[in-house]
């Protein structure tokens, strides 16, 4: 052993980090989503109890295609006739989006809206939603101050069907325009 660490590397790690034990998170299962139908007046200023009223997507989206993230900033190239170069720089923000739903089907083909609250909140084009992701936080865990998150404003396109309709689970695909994304974003109080 190397004093009260498991490992030299730990040591290591207890030295380097200004002696604070640096831990690692896996992600797996630490991916939280909730879905607000109404903005709040201030998005850089949402509150933990703001999400106490939305609706948690995160135990219907199939997690191996999600995908809401930005892309990249486009770029301004506008500089003055005597600067040497293109002098390029960043201008918006952009990002993309895309989520795959579950329908939970009874046996007769039906659906109880209590197990497809998500499907219904996303189900028609033109939805506009505000998403609000949080990541390193076991997803049961509830929001709360000074936990990052990321917020994005986006609509619904419609449902799209599997590519391979005969394996998995019944699902629909909903892509998303991404208008707004506010990165990193402290919760409130």
């Amino acid at each position: 052993r190397h004093g009260p660490f498991h490992s030299r590397r730990q040591a290591l790690h207890y030295q380097e980090g200004g002696g604070q034990v640096r831990v690692k998170s896996l992600a797996d299962g630490k991916i939280t989503l909730w879905g607000l139908t109404t903005e709040p007046a201030d998005l850089k200023n949402l509150k933990a109890t703001d999400l106490a009223s939305a609706t948690k997507l995160s135990c219907s989206i199939m997690k191996s295609d999600y995908a809401l993230v930005p892309t990249g900033s486009s770029t301004v190239n506008e500089v003055e006739m005597c600067v040497l170069g293109e002098g390029n720089a960043f201008g918006p923000s952009a990002a993309s989006g895309s989520l795959t739903v579950f329908w939970y089907l009874n046996e007769d083909g039906t659906m109880t809206a209590a197990d497809n609250a998500v499907w219904d909140l996303l189900k028609a084009k033109g939805t506009e939603l505000i998403l609000v992701e949080r990541e390193g936080v076991v997803e049961s865990t509830a929001a709360a101050a000074k936990q990052l998150v990321s917020i994005y404003r986006v609509t619904t396109d419609s449902p799209q069907p599997p590519s391979d309709r005969f394996s998995g689970y019944s699902k629909r695909t909903i892509p998303l325009a991404v208008q707004i994304v506010a990165l990193n974003v402290e919760l409130a109080a």
